[in-house]
């Protein structure tokens, strides 16, 4: 049994533009990208930490504990394993925090639509 969509189901609102001269519109839109790239930022770390910290330089100190059940080192591990479990788990984490920011800044987006249509008067 299929489903079909209704027209209202499928149907997108409009788009409207950007009035990018605005200055509060420019405000947030500079603090949409400046958080953007304080995730990217600190996730990089992250990654950075775990492939080459972790898997080269710390490995040799790593290598003094064991993974249970396994008895691979742990620097080993991170060398082989880790750096590429950390990367898909930031990956991940990065495309919830990003989904997360931009629905935030649509909706402050929309509420500054909607102020500044109310200061033209209801014109869009």
């Amino acid at each position: 049994m299929s489903h079909q969509q209704s027209p209202q189901e499928d149907s997108t609102p409009p788009k409207r533009k950007i009035d990018y001269s605005n200055p509060t519109i420019a405000k947030s839109i500079q603090k949409y990208w400046e958080r953007n790239i304080r995730v990217m930022g600190i996730l990089l770390f992250i990654w950075g930490l775990a492939g080459l910290g972790c898997g080269i330089l710390f490995a040799d100190w790593l290598n003094q504990f064991n993974i249970p059940g396994t008895g691979y080192p742990l620097g080993f591990w991170f060398a082989q394993q880790g750096a590429i479990i950390t990367f898909v788990l930031l990956i991940l984490i990065y495309a919830l925090m990003m989904n997360k920011l931009d629905n935030l800044h649509k909706r402050e987006l929309d509420e500054l639509h909607k102020q500044s249509s109310n200061k033209d008067g209801g014109a869009a």
